[in-house]
């Protein structure tokens, strides 16, 4: 028996991110019972370690040599992602019309919720 465990995202050698350059973008189809088309792309990060990655959200930009932030923790029923693509980082935008749930699709705050907080927060000042 063991007594290291195994990483489960081995492509980033200990590291939080890494960066890297797309290869290739394709669709990765799930284990059974579910059935779907997931975007993933093949990628050669700067530490030279060669992984397959999520692409969350809605859409992409991604093509080949876009220049890709990734972190851990990958789809769990696409067999051998183990990674998932940074949105907003990089050559890699963010999901458009997002509302909700924006730190996960790299989306900042609408311009119309940031003066309506500015302007509650100066008559709270006066």
């Amino acid at each position: 028996m063991s007594i290291f465990k195994r990483s489960r995202s081995a492509g980033l050698k200990g590291s939080p991110q890494a960066a890297g350059n797309v290869f290739r973008a394709r669709i990765v189809t799930p284990r059974k019972p579910n059935s779907a088309r997931r975007p993933a792309v093949k990628v050669f990060l700067n530490n030279g370690k060669q992984v397959v990655s999520h692409i969350p959200g809605m859409g992409h930009n991604l093509r080949r040599h876009s220049h890709v932030l990734i972190r851990g923790g990958g789809a769990r029923d696409l067999p051998g992602v183990r990674h998932t693509c940074v949105r907003g980082v990089y050559d890699f935008l963010g999901v458009r019309n997002k509302r909700r749930r924006r730190s996960i699709y790299g989306v900042k705050r609408p311009q119309n919720l940031v003066n309506k907080i500015r302007k509650k927060f100066r008559q709270i000042l006066l």
